[in-house]
């Protein structure tokens, strides 16, 4: 060991914050010069992307924030929290098994829908038309990944998932501002409308399909959109935590005690009744 102490303080490196006593740097930015003149979201974005956005990006950033803070106590995120309340967790226990949760299935669908659009854009370069990519890009992702469209579907809202049109409309008054391109929100539709078409029925956009076009319109990593997710559910996660520690109860499984589990072992138990 250096009798400088060089060696630990160089133990971990970050550009994020800077801080000595009585300053606070984040991307160089004195902590008093960004309290009162930022946004959270402004700030989501300095913290992640290094640099400050301006106010239409920030504005469009939180609206996808704000179209996916929750969806219910059905959502196994919000259920976990509003279980773990019930067996003696505090906020901070039941938000981090709520957010345990958001993993490729249940949360993890924003990230994937970015990484396909990225894909459909990048074949476009080829030569191909947006919707000749698209075709062409879903038949990969189904034959490699999942037969599962990330972002499309919703066995709750049906025909329509009334997040998304509001979504892609105010992607597209940004494109015509010229705070991103819109060509996200073309893949986006050319992927409904190819689904529509092979289904012969609606297959809805969905929360993560609609943040996940914002996102890419943003220039976010497919894995940020995850953690993104998480920051926003992670909002309902608390509201429902806290509405259950007022609401009281006692360790409540996922059902009422009245309905029981199916058990397929040998020797069941018959139902005297």
């Amino acid at each position: 060991m250096s009798s400088s102490g060089k060696d630990v303080s160089d133990w971990w490196s970050t550009e994020i914050i800077d801080m000595v006593p009585g300053q606070i740097r984040f991307r160089g930015h004195p902590i008093e010069e960004l309290i009162g003149n930022i946004s959270f979201p402004q700030m989501i974005w300095l913290m992640t992307r290094g640099d400050l956005p301006d106010d239409g990006q920030a504005k469009l950033l939180e609206c996808a924030l704000v179209a996916a803070v929750d969806h219910g106590p059905q959502a196994p995120s919000i259920a976990a929290a509003r279980m773990a309340v019930t067996c003696g967790l505090g906020l901070n226990g039941a938000m981090a098994s709520a957010v345990n949760m958001l993993d490729d299935v249940h949360g993890g669908a924003g990230e994937q829908a970015v990484e396909l659009y990225v894909s459909i854009d990048e074949a476009t370069a080829t030569g191909l038309t947006l919707e000749e990519a698209a075709a062409q890009e879903i038949d990969r992702w189904q034959a490699e990944r999942s037969r599962f469209v990330p972002g499309f579907g919703h066995r709750f809202h049906k025909p329509e998932d009334p997040r998304a049109p509001r979504l892609l409309g105010l992607i597209d008054a940004a494109a015509r501002e010229g705070t991103v391109s819109g060509r996200f929100a073309a893949i986006g539709r050319a992927v409904q409308e190819i689904l529509n078409t092979r289904k012969g029925k609606p297959v809805p956009m969905n929360i993560d399909g609609a943040t996940a076009v914002v996102y890419a319109e943003l220039g976010f990593a497919p894995q940020l959109a995850r953690g993104l997710f998480c920051l926003s559910r992670s909002v309902g996660v608390l509201a429902h935590a806290w509405e259950q520690m007022q609401q009281g109860g006692r360790n409540k499984g996922p059902t009422p005690p009245a309905y029981r589990w199916t058990y397929t072992g040998p020797n069941p138990i018959e139902d005297l009744d």
